[in-house]
């Protein structure tokens, strides 16, 4: 059994603990700097749980010596702690940040690293890239590559439409940070919340607007080869125009304390919600102009004989999908890993990759 230590004991870090003992093929270490939050596993078979302050390096290096990877699971502002504890034990690397800047700081980490270093694991960044990058390997040359990805309550009841169903802190952070896109073939920052657009899909009505960090490390990829290149979150209409009066009018994105508090107080949480994936890529593709599009809705269902939401399974499903291929050495040992470098077909057989493979996934083309 393969030793992982697990950085965070929240809604997502949890999870990845459930799965990955669950499976039978690791052991896990679960650090959290607060002590009770690991309350409920402490004594369960093949799991150690550690009080460790996430912020300070040293200390949690000398924690997580020996551990075969690190699977980052912390608030998006202690990754380059975590990143760099992890290098200086010599362990493999993985989180599911979509702060930017905190990525390209773990980018420049993997510069000479020994081990594997891979960011942006989760559901937007993470799987998305890997299915985007799938469909734009059919185009002889690309046009436009449009991904969209919501997490969302399957029966909203607010004026935002919307319930909290992970961190509140990488919420307000995707919705408040500058957003990677090419434009008419320029690589440019979008700002949040704009750009909204409405679609129908089954029947419902959704907006999307952009949001930070879902691209990954596409913009780089792509940059010279695309026309333009956006990710955009999901919602139920409406949600956008509230979220910029809180954030803008009342200037709540200078003071995001107070506005977790008061999501985190008056917005109930759920885990009846349904993550929504939608990807789109236009081109040409011998001689003709095709689209082609990747469409997936992820319930929640049991695992393990308890019931986890929709967006902890893909997240945490997610990572640790790229950590069982990484064990199987179906990925590089060494090095910055990017999303776009594992291929789909992998990463559904895999036995964590296949909650993102259920009967409903079509793949669809036609003429544009």
């Amino acid at each position: 059994m393969r030793k992982v230590a697990v950085i965070g004991a929240g809604k997502i870090g949890s999870t990845v603990v459930d799965l990955l003992v669950g499976c039978g093929s690791y052991e896990a270490l679960l650090i959290d700097q607060d002590a009770a939050a690991l309350a409920d596993f402490a004594g369960r078979i093949h799991v150690d749980v550690a009080a460790v302050a996430i912020d300070d390096s040293a200390a949690l290096a000398a924690r997580i010596e020996g551990a075969f990877a690190v699977v980052n699971c912390a608030p998006y502002h202690l990754t380059t702690a975590v990143a760099r504890a992890a290098r200086a034990a010599g362990a493999h690397y993985l989180d599911l940040t979509e702060d930017v800047a905190a990525s390209r700081i773990v980018r420049d980490l993997a510069a000479d690293a020994t081990t594997a270093v891979i960011p942006q694991c989760g559901l937007a960044p993470g799987s998305i890239p890997i299915a985007a990058w799938d469909l734009i390997k059919h185009f002889d040359q690309l046009h436009d590559v449009r991904l969209r990805v919501g997490a969302l309550p399957r029966y909203p009841s607010n004026a935002l439409n919307y319930n909290l169903t992970w961190s509140t802190d990488g919420v307000i952070n995707e919705y408040c940070e500058p957003c990677e896109a090419i434009v008419n073939g320029a690589r440019r920052e979008t700002p949040a919340l704009e750009e909204c657009e409405e679609f129908a899909l089954d029947g419902v009505t959704y907006e999307a607007f952009n949001t930070s960090g879902g691209l990954g490390t596409l913009c780089m990829t792509l940059e010279g080869q695309v026309r333009n290149l956006n990710y955009k979150t999901i919602r139920y209409p409406g949600h956008a125009a509230i979220m910029k009066a809180l954030l803008n009018d009342l200037n709540l994105r200078n003071r995001r304390d107070v506005l977790k508090d008061i999501l985190e107080n008056s917005v109930p949480a759920t885990m009846q919600d349904v993550v929504i994936v939608f990807v789109t890529v236009s081109g040409m593709k011998g001689g003709h102009l095709m689209q082609e599009t990747y469409v997936n809705k992820v319930f929640a269902q049991e695992v393990g004989g308890e019931v986890k939401s929709a967006i902890q399974i893909t997240t945490a499903g997610a990572i640790c999908a790229v950590l069982d291929m990484l064990a199987d050495g179906k990925l590089p040992e060494t090095g910055f890993i990017r999303q776009e470098d594992i291929a789909l077909d992998d990463f559904l057989a895999n036995r964590f990759g296949r909650f993102y493979a259920p009967e409903d996934v079509t793949f669809r083309a036609a003429a544009e």
